[in-house]
């Protein structure tokens, strides 16, 4: 299972982005605590539309706690990262995939980041920005473990109009 993992988000419009990808692609969110924002605001029901009640998620009061109830592997996302994303192989689709991503303003801890090197990584962009915006990077990493999965579960047509809409 893909996991998403947010370590203290701060902006309730990415996480209400975020929710939308991820019952878009079938992943379960986890919320470490503190939140910067009430999971019943207007803007996160906004920016989720209306797929809040198709979420799989969890919350968490500390990072010791989301540890001790998941089991997998461990994947984090900062700017200080070596490596690209697309450098590790996500392909096993029977483990536990937790894809963590810190608050806005600084990141994932450095002694949670010191801890875990060999599992840091950055997605690639130029010098002229510090980052990307959360939700972006969320949706870039999720979809390369998708692609090297092959897209398992996802519809590769679109359900309502039918698959020949176009021809038609």
């Amino acid at each position: 299972m893909i996991n998403i993992v947010l370590y203290e988000p701060e902006i309730p419009q990415n996480t209400g982005n975020i929710m939308r990808t991820c019952v878009g692609v079938g992943a379960k969110l986890h919320l470490i605590k503190p939140l910067g924002f009430s999971l019943d605001e207007k803007s996160i029901k906004r920016s989720g539309a209306n797929y809040i009640d198709k979420l799989n998620y969890e919350v968490y009061e500390n990072y010791e706690e989301f540890i001790s109830k998941n089991k997998g592997i461990y994947y984090y996302f900062t700017r200080y990262g070596k490596k690209p994303h697309s450098s590790f192989d996500y392909s096993n689709t029977n483990e536990n995939i937790y894809l963590i991503f810190g608050k806005e303003s600084s990141g994932i801890p450095k002694d949670i980041l010191k801890n875990n090197l060999d599992k840091c990584m950055r997605i690639p962009m130029t010098k002229d920005i510090r980052s990307l915006n959360l939700s972006n990077c969320v949706a870039i990493v999720v979809y390369e473990v998708l692609r090297q999965q092959n897209y398992i579960g996802l519809l590769k047509t679109e359900p309502h109009k039918g698959a020949n809409y176009l021809e038609e």
